[in-house]
C-alpha cells in the first residue's frame, strides 16, 4: 500500500496509489492527505493516479469519498480519470444521490415528556385499531345471524377439530396436574385440623368456577390463538388477504369469524372436560396420599358442587373464548410484510391474550360476587 504525491506547475496535486488497498494491510487516513491539500496554497485540483494498484476493496472508496468531500467544501476539482473504471464508477454511483441534510444527524435518547407523549399516541393508536377491529368482527357476526356471511363450512369444521379434539392431550395433562396441585396444597393445610375430606370441595369448586376456564384458556391462547396469529400473518406476508379483498370477499368473514366461531364453541366444552380431569387428579391426590376412599371423595365432591358452579365457569370460557380469538386474529391481520413479523405477531397475540383473560376475569369474579353467584 503506497502513497506518493507531486505538485504540478498548473497548481495540481498528483496523487499516485500504489500497492493492495484493503482493510487486511490498514490503509492509510484521509487526514493525513487533507492536510497535506490544506497546507498547499493556491490548489486548484487533486488528480488521482491509480495505475500502480493491485487489489482494492471499500477501504479504497472509503478513504476516496472522503477526500472529494473535503474537496468540494474548498471548491476544489476532485479528478478521478487515472483511477481504475471500477472505482471511479462506484464513486460516481456513491455521489450520483445527494446525502440527505439529517442524514448524520447524532441519535440522542428523547426527553421524557417526548417519549411519553409517543407512547400515548401508540397505545391510543392501538387502541382505536383493536376497537375497530371488534366493530368488524361484531358487524360479520350480524351478517351471520342474518345468514349473509360468506366462509366455507369445511373450513369451520377443520377449525373445530384443531380447536377441540386436537387441544384434548394437553388439557387432559394440565388439568390433571392443577387438580394435584390444588390438592396438595390444600391437604397440607386441611391435615392440621383433620378435616382432609374437604379437599374434594376445595378441588371441585377451584376448578369449576376458576381454574378450569382460565388454565384451558391459558393453554388455548399459547397454542391456537398463536397458530391463528401465525396463519393469518403468513397470509398477510404472501398477500393473500390482499386477493381476497380485491376479489370482493371480507377477509373478516372468510378468515376471522369461522375462527371465533370454531373457539367460542369448543372452548367451553374444553372447560368442562377440563373440570373432569381436574376432579380426577384431585381424587388421585386424596385417594391415593389422603386415604380417603373412591366414594367418600365422590359423594364429597357432589355435595358441594351444583349447576350454578360450573355456569360461573362456562360463562368465563365463553368471553376466554372470544378473547383469544380476537387477539389472535387482530394481530395476525395487523402483521407485517415479512418473516420476522409473523413471529412478532404470534408473541405479541399470546401476550395480549394471556393479559385479557386476567384481566377480565378480575372483571368477572367482581360481577359474581356483586349478583351473588
Amino acid at each position: 500500500m503506497e502513497i506518493s504525491f507531486s505538485l504540478d506547475p498548473d497548481n495540481t496535486l498528483v496523487v499516485r496509489l500504489g500497492g493492495d488497498w484493503d482493510i487486511e494491510h490498514e490503509p492509510p487516513s484521509a487526514e493525513e492527505l487533507q492536510k497535506k491539500i490544506a497546507s498547499t496554497p493556491r490548489l486548484e485540483k487533486v488528480a488521482f493516479d491509480g495505475r500502480g494498484l493491485g487489489e482494492w476493496d471499500s477501504s479504497l472508496l472509503t478513504f476516496l469519498i472522503k477526500l472529494k468531500h473535503f474537496c468540494s467544501q474548498r471548491s476544489i476539482i476532485f479528478s478521478s480519470e487515472r483511477l481504475p473504471k471500477g472505482v471511479a464508477r462506484l464513486i460516481d454511483l456513491a455521489s450520483a444521490v445527494p446525502e440527505k441534510k439529517d442524514a448524520r444527524e447524532k441519535i440522542g435518547r428523547a426527553p421524557f415528556l417526548s417519549r411519553v407523549g409517543e407512547a400515548t399516541l401508540e397505545i391510543v393508536e392501538s387502541t382505536g385499531q383493536m376497537l375497530a377491529f371488534i366493530g368488524e368482527a361484531f358487524l360479520a357476526l350480524i351478517r351471520l345471524l342474518r345468514g349473509k356471511a360468506r366462509f366455507r363450512g369445511s373450513d369451520l369444521t377443520l377449525l373445530i377439530q384443531e380447536c377441540g379434539a386436537q387441544a384434548l392431550p394437553i388439557v387432559s395433562l394440565v388439568s390433571v396436574l392443577v387438580g394435584l396441585i390444588l390438592a396438595f396444597v390444600g391437604a397440607v393445610q386441611l391435615k392440621l385440623f383433620g378435616a382432609q375430606i374437604y379437599v374434594a370441595d376445595l378441588v371441585g369448586i377451584g376448578m369449576a368456577r376458576e381454574m378450569g376456564a382460565m388454565m384451558t384458556a391459558i393453554v388455548m391462547a399459547g397454542r391456537t390463538g398463536a397458530a391463528f396469529a401465525a396463519q393469518l400473518g403468513t397470509m398477510e406476508v404472501n398477500e393473500e388477504i390482499d386477493a381476497l379483498k380485491t376479489l370482493g370477499i371480507s377477509p373478516m368473514e372468510f378468515l376471522v369469524l369461522p375462527r371465533m366461531l370454531a373457539l367460542v364453541l369448543m372452548l367451553p366444552l374444553l372447560c368442562l372436560y377440563a373440570n373432569l380431569m381436574g376432579i380426577l387428579g384431585g381424587g388421585i391426590m386424596g385417594v391415593g396420599v389422603l386415604g380417603l376412599s373412591p366414594v367418600q371423595y365422590f359423594n364429597e365432591t357432589l355435595s358441594a358442587l351444583d349447576l350454578m358452579q360450573f355456569a360461573t365457569g362456562l360463562i368465563k370460557a365463553v368471553v376466554f373464548g372470544v378473547l383469544v380469538a380476537l387477539s389472535g386474529c387482530l394481530r395476525g391481520m395487523q402483521c407485517g410484510r415479512s418473516a420476522s413479523a409473523v413471529g412478532e405477531a404470534a408473541t405479541s397475540a399470546v401476550v395480549t391474550a394471556i393479559v385479557s383473560i386476567i384481566v377480565s376475569d378480575s372483571v368477572l369474579t367482581v360481577i359474581y360476587d356483586r349478583i351473588g353467584m
